[in-house]
């Protein structure tokens, strides 16, 4: 290929995790199971929009993301709100993205940004510095450069369709669009919108696989590969990191359909249908809604293997005695 490509380097690593993901697509044979659960695909899309906004500062929570989605009056910013509308717009439409056209990449960014960002579906006119929280990571490439450097990204992937492998593709995509910083506002949200949708026309399971909340809950691990991924001056490790927790998300993915399909325990079950999402529960408060007075019992049989499947997290992992341990469902 000639022109622009992006220094990366594929190394045993990243060959691994694409042979595991690619056969973890396979077994899991998603795309029957999911057209006949519509409410798997919606709570993952929840997730996706509810993760990739919190990265970025939106203090909604899961269940009030889910109630906007549902058109409930919520109590919050307008701002906020009105992102979880904008993001919802633009995930409903996900299927119809051409990822290798730059028109698309500011038509859904005006879908995504719309009321709330004053250049919506333009490039930035001004310069711009990349920020985890407080932390200025990297100041981005002038704003004079910025079409050029779009043009030449855009011109590789179209190049590179068919020859580098898409789950390879997208990474690599996701942080040179994070390094270019086109936009004024929205980078974030729109490079896992991006990448998300170029995974989906390679296969449409990714349109449901909620990469977001995996990134969300590895948030550090995620800027600090963005950042060595600037100083090395290539993507590599952020290629790895990326696939790494693809491949976790599937393991979580086929969890999930065990349980619609009704390969769980009758215990698990009990305690999933007593738990809603996006709320903590102490071990006290489920025994309650279970009726269990067996404390060895319950953990045995019903939240180990949960915590196991990741079905439900620990607020507190790294110390599971705590007092102020709670659950939450995943």
């Amino acid at each position: 290929m000639e022109g622009y490509k992006p220094p990366f380097t594929i190394t045993n690593s990243i060959l691994s995790y694409v042979a595991s993901i690619s056969e973890k697509v396979g077994r899991i044979t998603v795309m029957n199971n999911m057209e006949n659960k519509p409410h798997l695909r919606r709570n993952n899309r929840i997730k996706s929009i509810h993760s990739s906004l919190k990265i970025e500062a939106n203090s909604l929570s899961l269940s009030q993301v889910r109630d906007v989605i549902n058109g409930k009056v919520v109590l919050g910013e307008q701002k906020e709100i009105q992102e979880v509308k904008n993001a919802y717009n633009a995930y409903e439409k996900i299927a119809g993205i051409n990822p290798y056209s730059i028109k698309d990449l500011k038509n859904f960014h005006g879908i995504m940004t719309k009321y709330i960002v004053e250049e919506s579906g333009d490039f930035r006119r001004g310069e711009e510095g990349v920020f985890n929280g407080e932390q200025c990571i990297f100041m981005a490439p002038p704003a004079q450069f910025v079409p050029q450097l779009m043009n030449e990204l855009f011109d590789w992937m179209k190049e590179a369709d068919g020859e580098v492998h898409s789950l390879i593709l997208s990474s690599v995509f996701h942080y040179e669009f994070v390094f270019i910083h086109p936009f004024t506002d929205g980078n974030g949200r729109m490079a896992r919108l991006w990448h998300t949708a170029i995974l989906s026309k390679w296969n449409p399971i990714f349109e449901y696989i909620p990469i977001e909340s995996q990134i969300e809950k590895f948030q550090d691990d995620y800027y600090d590969a963005i950042a060595k991924c600037h100083v090395e001056g290539e993507s590599t490790l952020f290629i790895e990191f990326m696939l790494s927790q693809i491949d976790k998300i599937l393991d979580e993915l086929s969890n999930q359909m065990d349980e619609d399909d009704g390969q769980l325990t009758e215990s698990i079950k009990k305690l999933l249908n007593v738990m809603e999402y996006d709320v903590s529960y102490t071990s006290k408060m489920l025994m309650e809604k279970l009726g269990l007075h067996s404390k060895e019992g319950f953990r045995r049989n019903y939240l180990r293997p949960a915590i196991k499947m990741n079905l439900i997290r620990m607020t507190i992992p790294d110390k599971p005695n705590s007092r102020n341990q709670r659950y939450v469902r995943d």
